[in-house]
């Protein structure tokens, strides 16, 4: 049932709801594999195989099939519920990681590893489904869902920055398969501990009518602008890492991004201290401003000072400006988004940010083969540009 909150909210008061801090704790679990699944996968199978063409091909194969499966997902859990729908639809996508692992581990044909790691498409949005019950908790209470949606998208900054590491270190030390054997168990000990939580559950609307959240006003701009952000996200990432193997420091180019990382993560939780104010969609326009003004910064660090210190200030800096720009356009996503709809509609906008990440990632790939690293990124300067573009141009909903 919804609470209400303290004049002033705070992380702790958010925190003091019964049973919030339990369905953090099991989706903080099941969020951070998120970030070890595509690692392990290329480590695996690369090492395997001998080809990271291969291993590239197999992740952008379930990365597509989480684009089409994760809406028809989330519209299950809406129906649904949360406890009913997750566990079932998590054991399919770990059995699809243990798949993978045999596959892989018994040599058995290419064509099985792309079957196996499709299968994975159905693990259910944690940090949507984490969102949704922060929406059902604080019904009214636009200061609180503000401080809730900063806390969530810190997390996920988190989650993708210590993920990687994580997935490396233990596919490294111990056996290649080792990250995804880990990542399985992580994922479902999380949603079992998060589904448990049944007194915080949003209620199930199994007869919802209306229309779909693409269809409802102010939604298609919103995910079209976080295509044009997660393009920043992925074509960032490779041509970082391609400017750092450049260097001779391909080690280094995980750091770097880390920094990006924990740039987002210390703006998102400081964010959501500060009292929202005006219209979301300006507050929107604005971070989205600031997302354009300092994505620069790595190019020039990059074209200008050619050191990779320089680029990681520069990367510390822009990230600043990326988890703000989530926040609000996630929170306007939670206002335009159908009542009974909520998981559907914040499964469209993670899966806009990964066709995004998806396009980046290509167009930097190519930009870096063709060009170099340090022309690729314009890339996400003009991405962030775009994003603004978007939201200028979108009209005001009520």
């Amino acid at each position: 049932m919804p609470h209400r909150m303290p004049q002033r909210t705070t992380y702790r008061s958010l925190f003091s709801i019964p049973g919030t801090r339990a369905f953090t704790a099991g989706n903080l679990l099941a969020r951070l594999p998120a970030g070890m699944f595509g690692v392990s996968a290329v480590v695996m199978i690369a090492g395997s195989r001998g080809s990271y063409a291969l291993a590239g091909a197999v992740t952008a194969t379930g990365l597509a099939a989480t684009a089409l499966a994760a809406p028809w997902t989330a519209r299950l859990i809406d129906r649904h519920g949360q406890s009913r729908t997750a566990v079932p639809a998590t054991a399919v996508a770990v059995l699809g990681s243990l798949a993978l692992l045999l596959c892989v581990h018994y040599g058995a044909p290419d064509w099985t590893l792309f079957a196996a790691y499709a299968a994975t498409a159905t693990t259910p949005n944690t940090g949507g489904m984490s969102r949704a019950r922060w929406s059902h908790l604080l019904d009214g209470d636009t200061e609180a869902l503000h401080t809730a949606n900063s806390f969530e998208q810190a997390a996920d900054e988190l989650c993708f920055m210590l993920g990687p590491a994580l997935a490396a270190f233990l596919c490294g030390t111990f056996f290649p398969e080792a990250g995804t054997l880990t990542g399985a168990v992580l994922l479902l000990t999380g949603i079992l501990i998060f589904t448990a939580q049944r007194s915080t559950e949003p209620p199930p609307s199994p007869t919802t009518k209306g229309r779909s959240p693409l269809r409802s006003p102010g939604i298609p701009p919103l995910i079209a602008g976080f295509v044009a952000t997660g393009a920043v996200f992925g074509s960032m990432e490779v041509v970082t890492l391609a400017y750092a193997n450049a260097a001779g420091h391909r080690a280094a180019g995980g750091a770097v991004l880390a920094l990006q990382a924990a740039g987002s993560c210390a703006a998102g939780l400081l964010y959501g201290r500060l009292k929202p104010r005006g219209p979301a969609e300006l507050r929107l326009r604005w971070c989205l401003l600031a997302m354009s003004a300092l994505m620069p910064l790595p190019l020039l660090a990059a074209s200008t000072l050619g050191s990779l210190p320089a680029l990681g200030a520069a990367l510390l800096l822009a990230g600043m400006a990326t988890a703000p720009a989530m926040i609000t356009a996630m929170t306007l996503v939670q206002h335009r988004t159908p009542e009974g709809r909520l998981n559907e509609g914040m499964s469209l906008a993670v899966t806009a940010l990964l066709l995004g990440i998806a396009c980046g990632s290509a167009a930097a790939g190519w930009a870096t083969d063709h060009a170099s690293p340090t022309a690729g990124f314009w890339l996400p300067v003009a991405a962030a540009t775009s994003a603004l573009a978007i939201a200028v141009q979108s009209r005001t909903v009520p």
